[in-house]
């Protein structure tokens, strides 16, 4: 099966320009400079309406940590329904206690509120005290991918972590990875068995998504499968 290049944009004309370069799926956000919080009502309606790809949106309430008080999960149970009313194919999520745990209650919650669609836990992975002891728990959950970086800050650091991530899951749930990516990584992520390449700065000008730079990446990853 050929890796999934998803792109992670903000703003419907980076969504746009994904779509013109051939991007597999998006994730939509906004506000990627505090590691991306949800995006309006209207960047999801239109965003839906207009690309024939997968839209998975980022259900974050505000930047920071991923310990989320009443209030705020409220907004993201509310934020979720929004999502699968207007359309939306998946949702990126992740909630974590005080000590770094899973917020199994809450996510239980979130992910029934999300059938159908696709469910991604976010880097809140990398978070966790204890990310490989929890995978077998996210997939007994309904969690359809885990977005990681393997613990490191660029992801091509955390490549063994994402490898061994591969083995362990043996298809049971997709593993991609997130951090950093730049075209000069591919082969090694092509290379690990993964189910999806998340990349975001490495295909802007400025802060917007470059088309033509989506599209080399696609070229790339499509030219390693023929």
């Amino acid at each position: 099966m050929n890796v999934a290049v998803e792109i992670c944009v903000q703003g419907i004309e980076s969504a746009l320009a994904a779509y013109a370069g051939g991007a597999d799926r998006i994730e939509l956000c906004e506000d990627l400079a505090v590691g991306g919080v949800t995006p309006s009502l209207g960047t999801v309606a239109v965003a839906c309406r207009r690309l024939a790809i997968p839209v998975h949106v980022l259900i974050r309430p505000r930047g920071g940590d991923f310990v989320y008080s009443e209030a705020e999960f409220e907004v993201m149970q509310h934020d979720v329904a929004m999502a699968k009313s207007l359309g939306a194919a998946g949702v990126v999520i992740g909630l974590l206690q005080p000590d770094h745990s899973l917020d199994q209650t809450r996510l239980v919650q979130l992910i029934a509120a999300s059938h159908p669609m696709d469910v991604t836990f976010h880097r809140a992975f990398d978070e966790m005290a204890n990310p490989l002891e929890v995978v077998d728990e996210l997939i007994g959950l309904g969690v359809d991918r885990i977005l990681t970086s393997g613990g490191a800050v660029r992801a091509v650091d955390g490549l063994a972590r994402l490898a061994e991530l591969s083995r362990q899951t043996a298809g049971r749930i997709a593993i991609a990875a997130g951090g950093r990516i730049t075209e000069a990584d591919l082969s090694a992520f092509l290379q690990a068995n993964l189910k999806g390449i998340h990349i975001g700065s490495a295909v802007c000008t400025g802060d917007r998504i470059d088309a033509d730079k989506v599209r080399r990446i696609v070229e790339v990853v499509r030219a390693w499968y023929h």
